[in-house]
């Protein structure tokens, strides 16, 4: 890359400052030419980059300054001083700094200051010592989005897999009465929505997961693909979308039978995240469609037992990062008048 690379920039939050997002925030911005990343910005505590990276860094106040700094500097967008950093030990400043850059970053996304928005880790129970009531970031992201949780939906994205669980943080027991005909519905319409938008498929191919084994054989092993999924496929279908199913999950993730796909939708948490995790441990991207801004984030937590010993893997912030400017660069093709 180029000092005069005039791509938009994206904003990077840095997450818990006691985590690793400093960290891995600085080292994908020293791997940027060989990824060829567009120009970014770290928001947060410019003492928490300071405390586990000695490269140089460039303070900035605005998005356009970033790309000026760019090439010879992590540019860092300083929020506020989260007090004494021990990197580990989340502390109730550290929380509210990571809180504040959440908001800063959808603020600089929202107004297309920045090209996307990627998160970087928190600690959920840092927050909610400090009174953040939300389950995560995302059902926060869409609410200063004016967008409701049901219709922001969460999706894994690899070189070779995209997944999307269709009920996430909830106990197994519960799933087979969460998961009905119109939540399929309008999470795969969602899907189908995002695939074409922000990544330029046309026409998506999309596959739906059985909950049973064998996608309850016709009713013995259960029957709900008889009578909550079977109905939704077809609706899709009617509604014109290319959609399979339900397909047994044991079959689905094979490389003959998943290849024909462009993403997978699955009943649950971990018949998602497992084969997904599986394949795509270290370049696996989570993002969040259905937003009217491009938001993805490293598929990996703090890690507070491993920050400040340089043991922190940057490959999954850097996918994150590529994946935004991708997805960015679709969606503005998308919106851009035919010619």
């Amino acid at each position: 890359m180029q000092a005069d690379d005039h791509r938009r920039p994206i904003a990077v939050t840095m997450g818990d400052p006691a985590g690793v997002g400093p960290e891995v925030t600085a080292r994908a911005w020293a791997a940027r030419h060989e990824h060829d990343l567009p120009p970014f910005v770290a928001i947060g505590d410019i003492a928490a980059v300071e405390a586990v990276w000695d490269g140089p860094i460039a303070r900035v106040g605005d998005m356009a300054e970033v790309g000026r700094a760019f090439a010879a500097a992590l540019p860092v967008w300083h929020l506020e001083d989260s007090g004494p950093l021990t990197p580990g030990s989340p502390t109730p400043a550290g929380a509210t700094c990571a809180l504040h850059a959440l908001e800063t970053g959808i603020g600089l996304t929202r107004n297309q200051a920045s090209a996307a928005l990627v998160t970087g880790s928190v600690s959920k129970h840092a927050l909610h010592g400090i009174g953040y009531t939300h389950p995560g970031q995302t059902e926060f992201i869409a609410e200063r989005c004016g967008v409701t949780a049901t219709n922001a939906v969460m999706m894994l994205a690899g070189p070779s897999l995209r997944v999307v669980p269709l009920t996430v943080h909830i106990p197994l027991s519960e799933v087979p009465e969460r998961l009905t005909s119109e939540l399929i519905v309008a999470k795969a319409r969602i899907v189908a929505r995002g695939l074409r938008r922000d990544f330029g498929i046309a026409t998506p191919r999309i596959a739906l997961a059985g909950l049973n084994p064998h996608a309850g054989e016709s009713g013995q092993l259960g029957d709900e693909e008889l009578r909550v999924m079977q109905p939704a496929v077809a609706q899709l279908r009617e509604q014109g979308l290319t959609v399979d199913g339900p397909v047994a999950a044991d079959a689905l993730f094979a490389p003959g039978i998943r290849d024909r796909y462009d993403a997978l939708l699955c009943a649950y948490h971990d018949q998602a995240l497992a084969p997904f995790k599986a394949l795509h441990f270290h370049d696996g991207v989570n993002l969040t469609l259905g937003l009217p801004i491009v938001r993805t984030s490293p598929d990996h937590g703090t890690a507070f037992n491993i920050a400040g010993t340089g043991r922190a893997d940057p490959g999954p912030t850097i996918a994150a990062i590529a994946m935004a400017a991708r997805m960015a660069a679709a969606r503005e093709r998308s919106c851009a008048p035919a010619k």
